[in-house]
């Protein structure tokens, strides 16, 4: 049993977790037996059992149970099934459509529903359903209510709302502009550029996987991977001085994780040229600042001549770059991350002079 434990705790390391959960990402949007319903009652139930076997560890129970936790573990379940209902549906009929037969969807074609009264009546029944579940949920897990606000005795770790946690782990691997306004504010403005960069007008009305491959790759990936994930790993195993720990281990405040954060310039400049830094910061900083003009102004190019041409010539100039330049922005986010697990690297480019950081 400890073994299993200690594979787990192995597991859960955020480098392995983050790496595991991207090749299994990819494994499942190729696998069609993954949107299937023996796959998806055996995950659901390999899950169930795993919670229910897992909350007799008694660290596992405490964090689990939290008033602010649940949430979470909800949201295990209800992403999984809605993202395996959305693709199973897609799938057949990616099948259908291959056998030269219409989309299910289509099978409606003529058919009305009325806001009056076929809408209304399920937003009804829903809303009864949803109010209960929050009745029974406000009767027996009690309110996440802490002690008064006291300055001098801070919590420990001091955790965001859960809905938050994603933004607080990008804090750790940004500095606090680019995690707390430039990326939430480009995650905004990139969904709202969605429909004027993606004029495809296949699978309009009709789930479909086939036709949509990239679309519904990069969406998933920015939403299970880039934020799902970052909550799961910030509600369980991020405990106090914001250290790693596997999902049985104890939250030893004592923990010791030496940790040197070192910078672009400082491995260029001391240990790969075995010299000072520079005192000019556009010297100093040189490496950093073309690291980040070659990623976001000279990759697009060269991308649109190789692997993208063929969206360079299918969505133009303007429509392209606006979208490598979105893609280039998020896929930042894990290669920053990357180089913290793997290199303690901090910063590519470190401006103290103007408290501007990469």
């Amino acid at each position: 049993m400890q073994y299993l434990m200690d594979l787990v705790n192995w597991l859960t390391n955020p480098p392995i977790l983050f790496t595991v959960a991207i090749v299994a990402f990819f494994l499942a949007l190729r696998t069609r037996w993954v949107w299937t319903n023996r796959f998806f009652i055996i995950w659901t139930s390999g899950l169930t059992l795993f919670f229910l076997v897992s909350l007799a560890h008694p660290h596992f129970r405490e964090i689990v149970t939290k008033g602010d936790n649940i949430p979470i573990v909800i949201m295990v379940y209800a992403v999984s099934f809605f993202v395996w209902l959305g693709l199973k549906q897609a799938y057949e009929n990616d099948e259908r459509i291959a056998r030269g037969e219409p989309p299910w969807e289509a099978s409606f074609q003529g058919e009305k529903e009325y806001v009056w009264p076929d809408l209304v009546y399920i937003e009804f029944l829903s809303t009864l359903v949803v109010g209960l579940g929050l009745l029974v949920w406000s009767l027996f897990v009690p309110a996440p209510l802490e002690q008064p606000a006291d300055p001098t005795n801070s919590p420990n770790p001091s955790k965001a709302p859960w809905y938050f946690l994603g933004l607080q782990e990008m804090l750790v691997y940004y500095d606090p502009w680019i995690a707390g306004v430039l990326l939430p504010g480009l995650i905004i403005i990139g969904l709202m550029c969605i429909p004027y960069i993606d004029v495809n007008p296949r699978g309009n009305g009709y789930y479909t996987f086939r036709e949509r491959k990239a679309e519904i790759t990069l969406y998933l990936f920015g939403f299970l991977i880039l934020w799902c994930l970052l909550i799961f790993i910030g509600t369980f195993l991020r405990g106090p001085n914001w250290n790693f720990f596997g999902l049985y281990e104890e939250w030893d405040i004592h923990k010791v994780e030496p940790l040197t954060n070192v910078d672009l310039s400082e491995y260029f400049w001391i240990r790969l040229l075995g010299q000072p830094l520079p005192a000019q910061w556009y010297v100093r900083e040189a490496p950093g600042l073309v690291l980040v003009v070659l990623y976001l102004f000279g990759l697009p190019p060269l991308l649109a001549k190789t692997f993208l041409r063929r969206y360079y010539e299918k969505m133009g100039f303007i429509r392209y770059n606006i979208f490598v330049l979105l893609l280039l922005i998020m896929l930042s986010m894990p290669i920053k991350m990357y180089l913290r697990w793997l290199f303690n690297l901090k910063y590519i480019v470190h401006l103290q002079e103007f408290e501007f950081n990469i």
